[in-house]
């Protein structure tokens, strides 16, 4: 939650609150990715975040400080990422009308790696909107 939340009072956003649903959601839905670790999107009701990390030394603030290392490419003046960058992950973060978020992880079977997922309600990342 801290790095989250710090991404956040970095932009003036209200900090994200920990909401037991979307954990239940996101657990769920990272056990579904167990056998294969596979980087797919639940396509859920919720703002979604995932990660995949090889081994099983990886914790949430790594997935953490990963998508929001993201805002180096994010411009916001253009509303865009910078060329062949990914940066939606952190605009999900700092999401003005993002409320809650609710996050798991699963070591995934046959030492395939770490899966982790937060879900966030509601969800943002609306094409040609700006996250705040």
């Amino acid at each position: 939650m801290a790095p989250q939340n710090a991404a956040r009072a970095a932009n003036r956003m209200p900090p994200l609150v920990w909401d037991e649903r979307l954990a239940h959601y996101a657990q769920w839905y990272a056990n579904q990715r167990r056998e294969d670790c596979a980087l797919r999107h639940s396509n859920g009701p919720y703002g979604e975040n995932i990660f995949w990390g090889g081994g099983d030394g990886w914790i949430p603030a790594d997935a953490v400080a990963a998508w929001v290392s993201e805002s180096k490419w994010y411009n916001y003046w253009s509303n865009s990422c910078a060329g062949g960058q990914e940066c939606g992950h952190y605009t999900q973060i700092v999401w003005s009308s993002t409320k809650r978020v609710g996050c798991a992880r699963v070591v995934c079977d046959g030492g395939k790696g770490v899966f982790m997922t937060c879900n966030y309600d509601p969800p943002g990342n609306f094409i040609e909107e700006r996250p705040y």
